[in-house]
């Protein structure tokens, strides 16, 4: 079981991702911004990338999951630039969350 916090604006999708790593067994919690999150206390951050600045997620000392609506480009160079462990399509994640997670937390390398 990780510790995963989900920075999500969209409570709709931020519900799903909570929903969706809980139910492969880690303890979620959903965060609206980085200064409420105990970083100590964090294996994972899952963050939407179209609310939360990359730049502001790079050297957090976890591994970053970022995602992004597929039409916005420019976020996903923004997060490749930023150092963002991994960025993806909005889409993917609502399929494969628990398995992309699943990559950074056994290789946050």
């Amino acid at each position: 079981m990780a510790r995963v916090v989900a920075l999500a604006a969209d409570l709709l999708l931020g519900s799903k991702v909570e929903a969706m790593l809980s139910a492969a067994g880690h303890e979620v919690t959903l965060a609206p911004g980085l200064a409420e999150i105990p970083l100590d206390e964090v294996d994972l951050v899952v963050a939407d990338l179209d609310q939360v600045d990359p730049e502001a997620l790079a050297g957090l000392g976890v591994p970053v999951l970022g995602y992004y609506s597929h039409v916005n480009v420019e976020t996903k160079r923004a997060a490749d630039a930023a150092g963002v462990d991994l960025a993806v399509p909005r889409s993917r994640v609502a399929r494969e969350l628990p398995q992309l997670a699943e990559r950074l937390l056994s290789d946050p390398t």
